[in-house]
């Protein structure tokens, strides 16, 4: 598809995605990530697919919220180490390009402008747990978890968890959440701060319209600074960090421990 000429928004049939499900319903638009057979998982493509959605949002004047969800029994679990782990052994610019997508996703979604909720209907694992920290809101079902498990698979958490996880539930579980890597109930990650509400599979959905609408009445201008204004910490662990951890976590893939751990957790998905 050619590069807009404007920042005119598209209709989501234009756009011809493949690993999301675009849909507006103003003052709505739902992204949901549609790669259910290997749990939402991230893999290139649908990193552009989500910024270019995002970047649609942002530009379409009707669409006052975003909601982010998955499809099938998982909300997301991060990067698709099946699609693109054994390429990206030895080999630390493919992943330094491939982490640039992560982050460019990330800036497009935290810089839309408009309010955004995460509808975390499954388990948020790694990169999933970072996506639903990167919206404004999130409630989570709960019979799901959240868990990182980076330092298991050969991978520093640095896409939004080391920045964000302190400013959410303070350092010392912040710590407890990356370094032991158990899995977090969803009325744990309630209680800590880690989403907004925990609430039963058949009740997702009322907070979420509950929440559209007390959003879509606010002034539009207005919100959009209050969330500029919010995102101040965010913004300032972010920006210091990301980037260095993009090429250190590129270059570890030259080293013996991550291409061990990524070796290891391929044998064992065969």
């Amino acid at each position: 598809m050619a590069e807009p000429s404007a920042p005119t928004p598209s209709s989501p049939d234009e756009l011809g995605f493949e690993t999301i499900v675009y849909e507006k319903a103003p003052p709505r638009a739902t992204i949901t990530l549609n790669r259910p057979n290997v749990l939402n998982a991230f893999d290139f493509k649908m990193l552009r697919e989500l910024m270019r959605a995002c970047e649609d949002v942002s530009w379409d004047d009707e669409i006052r919220v975003l909601v982010v969800t998955g499809a099938g029994r998982a909300f997301c679990v991060g990067a698709d180490l099946k699609s693109w782990g054994a390429e990206l052994l030895g080999n630390s610019r493919e992943y330094w390009k491939w982490f640039g997508a992560f982050k460019d996703m990330h800036d497009k979604l935290r810089e839309i402008g408009k309010p955004t909720i995460a509808r975390v209907n499954g388990i948020a694992v790694g990169g999933g747990n970072e996506l639903q920290m990167a919206c404004d809101l999130a409630v989570m079902v709960d019979d799901a978890y959240i868990r990182h498990v980076g330092p298991e698979h050969g991978s520093v958490p640095a896409g939004g968890a080391t920045q964000w996880l302190p400013i959410f539930v303070g350092d010392r579980r912040a710590r407890e959440i990356l370094l032991v890597c158990d899995e977090i109930s969803a009325k744990q990650a309630a209680e800590w701060g880690l989403v907004n509400r925990a609430v039963p599979r058949e009740e997702l959905d009322g907070v979420v319209d509950y929440w559209v609408e007390r959003l879509a009445a606010k002034l539009p201008e207005t919100i959009r600074y209050t969330k500029q204004q919010l995102n101040w910490w965010r913004d300032l662990s972010w920006h210091e960090t990301v980037n260095h951890a993009r090429d250190w976590l590129a270059l570890s893939m030259l080293g013996p421990e991550a291409q061990g751990a990524i070796r290891d957790f391929l044998e064992r998905e065969k």
